[in-house]
């Protein structure tokens, strides 16, 4: 009979959790007919991304994409439209060693249009907040679904 094996500690367990989350693409017509659009570097991180972030609360979906764009970009923003969703998985560990839990996250998107404010007023979360022409953004944005969403509003941006 062969012997059992003894673990060391507790097994791996892996828990499951989802969450929502919201944002948008900030935009704005300039004076020369161009298009520009705002990118957000995250504080520690060399990712640039479209400003997001978790729902509060008793908060609305459009709420949470409105309240998230003021506070990573200091701009006053209004919905234009619904722009899509992004859906991905990723492991998380709330302190070193300790059990991993796996989320599923989805974002969704507007487009949104600048109706003020400045970009200098955003929140310590963000370290960089900058206007990009729609092909700027397009080559640095770091994640495929926001590349994918960027592209596919510059249709009705340019329109």
């Amino acid at each position: 009979m062969p012997a059992k094996r003894k673990h060391k500690g507790n097994p791996t367990r892996v828990s499951h959790r989802c969450e929502v989350s919201a944002g948008g693409l900030i935009s704005r017509h300039n004076a020369d007919g161009s298009v520009s659009v705002v990118l957000v570097k995250p504080a520690g991180r060399t990712t640039w991304v479209l400003p997001k972030g978790h729902l509060e609360a008793g908060e609305t979906i459009v709420g949470a994409a409105m309240r998230e764009a003021r506070e990573e970009t200091g701009l006053e923003v209004q919905v234009i439209e619904p722009l899509g969703d992004t859906s991905y998985v990723y492991s998380w560990r709330d302190r070193p060693r300790g059990p991993i839990t796996r989320i599923s996250k989805r974002v969704h998107f507007f487009l949104m249009k600048s109706v003020g404010g400045d970009t200098n007023q955003h929140d310590g979360e963000i370290d960089q907040v900058l206007w990009l022409s729609l092909d700027e953004a397009l080559r640095r944005a770091s994640h495929r679904g926001e590349r994918e969403l960027i592209a596919k509003a510059r249709e009705s941006l340019l329109a």
